[in-house]
């Protein structure tokens, strides 16, 4: 196969390239990043030359997605501005990528009857309360509570409806919250181990009660290679390996392995309209066949020591 990687320099998109072209030894990768902030060139280093090929451009740019698209099997779209606190501050460029850009590589895709798939958030269903037992499955109803949730929504609709009316080979996977090597700090856990290697305060919102369902984005990757072979055309699969844990559990624990004081704490303000709790249900997956390879506290020791042993790789 040869795919078209969208965002494919960022976090999740550069380990899932890593990830394909070690298991798959004869396909070609295309990458196609606008090397925003979020992007790192670093995150590419190891991948085979004659089967990566880098592309800087903007998925929201019709003439180059068309240009590209056309010589692909299918398209892989991890492209996205993803930090909620900047969609808060500034929304704009949330619609611009999460939205028209989706709608460029659709309208690409089915000029070309391309296969395509959709790397979603469970952000896009709200949030539980801390109290409840319950988690999102394929049927939970929508209710993005913040500028980022909702362009992400926002594109999922778009793509249901373009396999709806034009019977586009599509699907979604709506993940939960990952984590592991190459990640941005912007993020909790590279902020938390970044900051702790360095001595500096680790700000934690409101209490850190909120819960988040974690997994290690290997984990991940091996999932979306799964529904690329196996999904079927027109349907959501939610990514879980389960793993809830409360923000200021995950902190401590980091804490704990790199040895550091939990005087490094910060509390702070918290975020507006912060979700508390994020819990999905992976049975759809499950039945494709796959599991989870890592156990939480496996991968969190991995990443921990992934960014101890690699400081120059950290995104600044």
């Amino acid at each position: 196969m040869k795919l078209l990687v969208t965002g494919g320099a960022g976090f999740i998109g550069s380990n899932f390239i890593h990830y394909w072209l070690k298991k798959y030894k004869k396909d070609k990768i295309i990458n196609l990043d606008k090397m925003t902030y979020a992007a790192n060139l670093k995150n590419l280093e190891g991948l085979p030359e004659d089967r990566h090929k880098l592309v800087v451009g903007d998925i929201a740019d019709a003439e180059l997605v068309n240009k590209l698209v056309k010589d692909v099997d299918a398209i892989v779209n991890f492209a996205a501005e993803s930090h909620v606190d900047n969609s808060i501050n500034n929304s704009e460029p949330f619609i611009h990528s999460n939205i028209v850009g989706v709608h460029a590589l659709l309208e690409a895709a089915r000029k070309y009857e391309k296969r395509f798939h959709q790397i979603s958030t469970d952000e896009v269903y709200g949030s539980l309360p801390l109290s409840s037992t319950k988690r999102f499955n394929e049927h939970t109803p929508y209710n993005p509570r913040n500028p980022y949730a909702a362009t992400k929504a926002a594109a999922d609709h778009l793509i249901m409806a373009y396999v709806n009316t034009y019977k586009l080979d599509a699907t979604i996977s709506n993940c939960s919250n990952n984590f592991g090597p190459r990640q941005h700090p912007e993020k909790l856990i590279p902020k938390a181990i970044t900051n702790a290697l360095q001595g500096k305060p680790i700000p934690i919102y409101g209490n850190g009660m909120q819960v988040r369902d974690w997994i290690y984005v290997e984990d991940h990757c091996s999932a979306i290679g799964l529904i690329l072979k196996k999904g079927e055309i027109g349907e959501k699969y939610l990514i879980s390996a389960e793993n809830e844990r409360h923000n200021i559990d995950v902190v401590k624990s980091i804490l704990k392995l790199l040895n550091k004081p939990q005087s490094l704490i910060q509390y702070v303000a918290d975020r507006p309209g912060h979700d508390v709790r994020y819990a999905l249900e992976p049975k759809k997956i499950k039945e494709l066949g796959w599991k989870p390879k890592y156990k939480f506290d496996e991968a969190l020791k991995n990443t921990v020591k992934w960014y101890e042993q690699i400081p120059d790789k950290c995104p600044n």
